[in-house]
């Protein structure tokens, strides 16, 4: 992991704008796991309808669309510049996305998210009350 001590206030934004870069390539393209992956909790499961008038791929993909399509951050909710969270509404309940930057082998964290050769980045959708 770099050490943030060390590095000159350019130097950190600098890399947060990788880390953020690399962040909005995996949710501008959330179905490629070169990316990395996609995590949908229990709640948010549940909350996904699979009937005859509406199957299950229409409410994931407009789940995904809304995460994809998130731009609303400021320093309330992204504080290091780095894009890797976002609250929304859907269905009426209030849902969250976070991304968390794993080592490839997915065994421990990620010991530099700004480099894709050694992360494996996951993206969480899930409900607030899961948080």
């Amino acid at each position: 992991m770099p050490d943030f001590a060390k590095m000159s206030d350019d130097e950190r934004g600098e890399y947060a704008a990788r880390v953020a870069t690399l962040n909005d390539e995996l949710r501008a393209d959330l179905s490629n796991p070169q990316h990395g992956r996609v995590v949908l909790t229990q709640g948010i499961r549940a909350m996904i309808e699979d009937t005859d008038l509406s199957p299950f791929w229409i409410d994931s993909a407009a789940l995904l669309r809304i995460v994809r399509d998130f731009a609303d951050f400021s320093e309330d909710n992204d504080p290091h510049g780095e894009r890797d969270f976002g609250a929304f509404e859907w269905k009426g309940t209030r849902c969250f996305w976070k991304i968390d930057y794993y080592d490839a082998a997915l065994e421990g964290g990620s010991p530099d998210p700004a480099d894709p050769g050694v992360t494996c980045r996951v993206i969480t959708i899930l409900r607030a009350d899961e948080y």
